[in-house]
């Protein structure tokens, strides 16, 4: 007997119990975290797969834009893909993002960002690796750099447009970093079960760096000492790189280690004396282009640099996305036309992957994801050339 499958957001109460329940046991949380995890964004922002009158599988979409290129780019981020145990093995979740992804595309989203607790899953439905997130280790001993110059004090709610703005100057910056919303501030400064303190460094022209520090005891050794975790840490002057550096130095006889998450190009570390530091990859994002003329057009591109790419783009669920399309590249924009002659072909994963520049195109080719001649592989790698995608936040 066939079941009938319906799509949405929560109906009531009962269904908001019900993702809480599915939210604890997928992610082995306690039913508190789980309750006050599902409903601190409000209702609006969950979906449901229902088989009958049960929830099978639900998750949450976070609405935010990403600097690709320089420019902000809206997308969805989607966090708390959960199956309900009975219903696991069915592909109740490929379903829900069948549903999900197509009402995204047609509210008009050009891209959706993930991490991926598995990626068979998300490949499915046209997501691919696009970009990595990386941890970053250093000794509080090595960040006695003697640089007080700048005033640092505690930071207080006063100081948040300030802060929001640094980092929005920072993050500009930086190719896949997110051009954060209110989700994404509220994961920085209350972390679930920790407190974050936050300090700003000012200068002559206002806030030129911050740090958010959580403080925890590091079980390791006689002594317990802490360790820093740093939910952010921004600097937009090297005087203010100095003076954070030199602040969270100065807990070196109660710290040891001091972890925060960027790119492997960390600038920071390049104001160290020494290698006393380990940059390590925490984890890989991937990316689906729900809409691939509108993506293309929306990111920027490399100044001063101009040139054409007919693509040939294969998509298992949009058949919009399915067709022949021209990139036109000049003065940092693109424009997209159907038709043309298709000289590169690819699946709409391989192309999230060129799209970000995280895989080179004659590194697609070589991992069979991309067919091209060799005009289209020497434009497109001078159209996607530029710095490796990263990202902080986690969500």
């Amino acid at each position: 007997m066939e079941t009938t499958e319906d799509y949405g957001p929560p109906r009531d109460e009962l269904e908001l119990a019900a993702v809480a329940d599915i939210t604890a046991q997928a992610f082995a949380m306690s039913a508190t975290d789980a309750e006050t995890t599902v409903r601190k964004n409000g209702p609006e922002v969950l979906r449901l797969l229902r088989q009958g009158n049960q929830v099978a599988a639900t998750l949450t979409l976070i609405r935010m834009h990403q600097f690709l290129g320089g420019r902000s780019v809206p997308l969805i981020g989607v966090g708390g893909v959960a199956v309900a145990p009975a219903h696991r093995g069915g592909g109740v979740a490929t379903r829900l993002f069948h549903r999900f992804l197509r009402e995204m595309r047609d509210g008009g989203a050009p891209l959706s960002v993930l991490y991926p607790a598995t990626q068979p899953l998300y490949r499915r439905v046209g997501y691919e690796v696009a970009g990595a997130r990386y941890e970053i280790h250093v000794d509080a001993s090595a960040l006695e750099l003697g640089e007080r110059t700048l005033t640092l004090r505690p930071l207080t709610s006063s100081d948040n447009a300030a802060v929001e703005a640094c980092y929005r100057r920072f993050a500009a910056q930086h190719h896949g970093w997110l051009d954060r919303g209110e989700y994404i501030w509220k994961r920085v400064r209350t972390p679930r079960n920790d407190t974050a303190h936050g300090f700003v460094v000012e200068g002559t022209s206002g806030v030129e760096g911050y740090v958010y520090l959580v403080r925890s005891l590091s079980p390791q050794g006689a002594v317990p000492k802490q360790v820093l975790k740093l939910t952010d840490l921004v600097a937009n002057t090297p005087a203010a790189a100095r003076r954070l550096l030199r602040f969270l130095g100065d807990h070196r006889s109660l710290a040891q280690d001091v972890v925060w998450h960027g790119g492997a190009d960390e600038p920071l570390l390049t104001l160290l004396r020494e290698q006393t530091y380990q940059v390590k990859l925490s984890m890989h994002w991937m990316m689906r282009l729900l809409d691939v003329p509108r993506a293309l057009e929306a990111r920027g591109w490399p100044q001063g640099l101009s040139g054409a790419l007919h693509l040939d783009v294969q998509d298992d669920l949009f058949p919009e996305n399915r067709q022949r399309f021209v990139l036109e590249v000049e003065g940092g924009a693109a424009r997209v036309r159907p038709g043309g002659e298709g000289g590169m072909r690819l699946h709409v994963r391989g192309l999230a992957s060129l799209y970000t520049g995280f895989l080179s195109p004659r590194a697609l080719q070589l991992a069979g994801m991309l067919e091209a001649d060799d005009a289209s592989l020497t434009a497109a790698t001078a159209l996607f050339s530029g710095p490796a995608p990263s990202m902080r936040d986690m969500f």
